[in-house]
């Protein structure tokens, strides 16, 4: 404990230091300037200017002109907010017996004997259509027959223990972090909240310290893993300096398996698959692979259409589940331009910013009779990880930014090989970028999420390290990757 207390009390006066460094290289020259003007009365000309000038001045104007831009610079460097960096992160990596193909599904589906003939033909044209593949993985409890008996409490438990402790273990292992190192635990999740709570669940499984800043978020839906990242950066922003946040993103699928016949209720039981990623922030740049550039957040939930498009409900026979609405994509569409529009001045050039700058004037002052200028964001970003929530939302968003398939590809191959993973799909699609040997060091990237409520959120990346090797969540198949898929796909 000593040890610790006396490394973190080192970080903490190195930052200090560098920041009084900072302000020294203001300072001095200009104290310097000073003392030479006045004491060397055989100077060069000019110099004699100078002199003639300044031993005109009071001291009060020699404090004001030299002391107080020091002390104005010595607050903004301390004040200022810190950089926070992406050290690696981990993806959950699917076992093989937890492979769920099409016709395993359905024929669990027909062994519930709440679901009609009529809902099993619904799901199966669902799945020709989805953009899943046939590798995508369910939890254990869902290999069971009829599967709803088996989705118990202790069963989504033991999803937790294998998603989220796998991904945290090969975390340490990558980064070489003692979990006694961690100062924040951000953790999302949002249908399953059980008691004790996830973080108590990491905390007790790795015995971290004590003292840790920790926070479960839940019912954020598949945008929550970039909430997560932001809000684990502005607790870093208040930690020592070099302080590490870990932050784990996932969604238990056990509990949350749907038996009734509602057929907007049907759809995340054909698209939600086991997934999970943990990764690891800190304000100090050592070792790190990426920073965090900005963390851009829109809630258009003061809509009523907007907070009810994803809501948890029963049917009419009692049935618990997730009822997707029709209306899902204008929403999203609607939120993604407000995204945009908060983001765009962050990450565009400059010409970029401003035709989208006249295109907003030009609506705000003739009413909307003016087409809305989409920017290109192709100029801010050279990797999109678009969340992978289903083929009709990455058939959207690429319309709407104007994107080529290249760019979307890490999108649909994630959904094609793991379906949708909810908030930790943006992780599975990095790693297919890394895999592929796309990242570059200064490569920018944009992860875009949605989720309930409703939320559009963005996180940009600049890359300072990329992967080493393909090794990941893609180790065992990239190498069959991109892959065509087809509009229907018959089996």
């Amino acid at each position: 404990m000593a040890a610790r207390f006396l490394d973190r009390l080192k970080a903490t006066y190195q930052y200090y230091h560098r920041a009084m460094g900072n302000v020294l290289l203001v300072a001095v020259p200009a104290a310097a300037l000073v003392a030479v003007a006045l004491l060397a009365p055989e100077a060069e000309p000019t110099m004699v200017a100078i002199v003639g000038r300044l031993r005109e001045l009071r001291y009060a104007h020699l404090f004001l002109a030299v002391f107080l831009p020091a002390a104005a610079a010595t607050v903004y460097l301390v004040m200022r907010p810190r950089a926070v960096y992406l050290v690696d992160y981990a993806c959950f990596r699917t076992a093989p017996n937890c492979r769920v193909p099409f016709a395993t599904f359905l024929e669990h589906a027909r062994q519930v004997p709440t679901l009609t003939e009529r809902s099993v033909r619904f799901m199966t044209r669902l799945l020709e259509r989805s953009g899943l593949g046939e590798e995508t993985c369910l939890p254990p409890a869902h290999h069971y027959i009829p599967t709803y008996k088996y989705c118990t409490l202790e069963a989504a438990r033991a999803e937790v223990d294998l998603v989220v402790f796998s991904a945290v273990d090969e975390l340490f292992a990558k980064t070489g972090v003692s979990p006694d190192d961690v100062d924040v635990l951000v953790v999302n999740c949002s249908l399953f909240c059980p008691t004790p709570s996830f973080v108590d669940m990491i905390v007790n499984r790795y015995k971290l310290r004590s003292d840790i800043r920790s926070m479960h978020l839940s019912g954020m839906g598949c945008s929550a893993s970039l909430i997560a990242i932001g809000l684990a950066r502005n607790l870093l922003q208040v930690a020592p300096h070099g302080a590490r946040a870990l932050v784990v993103s996932t969604e238990t699928i056990t509990p949350n398996y749907y038996v009734g016949n509602e057929r907007a209720m049907l759809l995340p039981n054909c698209l939600f698959r086991i997934g999970g990623a943990a990764a690891l922030l800190s304000t100090s740049p050592a070792k790190a692979r990426f920073r965090l550039k900005h963390v851009v957040r829109t809630l258009t939930g003061a809509e009523d259409s907007a907070h009810h498009c994803v809501f948890q409900e029963e049917d009419e026979h009692g049935s618990i589940g997730i009822n997707l609405s029709k209306d899902l994509m204008t929403i999203a569409g609607n939120a993604l331009k407000a995204n945009i529009t908060a983001i765009a001045p962050l990450v565009l050039p400059a010409s970029e910013q401003l035709k989208f700058a006249l295109a907003f004037i030009a609506r705000k002052a003739l009413s909307g009779r003016v087409k809305p200028y989409i920017p290109d964001f192709r100029a801010a970003f050279e990797h999109f990880c678009i969340h992978a929530g289903g083929r009709a939302v990455i058939d959207e968003l690429q319309r709407s930014l104007c994107l080529s398939d290249e760019q979307v590809e890490a999108s649909r191959m994630a959904l094609h090989r793991f379906g949708n993973t909810s908030s930790s799909s943006v992780w599975y699609e990095l790693a297919y970028v890394e895999a592929k040997g796309r990242m570059r060091r200064g490569d920018r990237v944009w992860m875009i999420g949605f989720g309930s409520g409703f939320k559009c959120n963005s996180a940009a990346w600049e890359c300072i390290s990329p992967a080493r090797d393909a090794d990941g969540p893609w180790a065992t198949s990239i190498h069959r990757y991109p892959v065509d898929i087809p509009d229907v796909l018959k089996h």
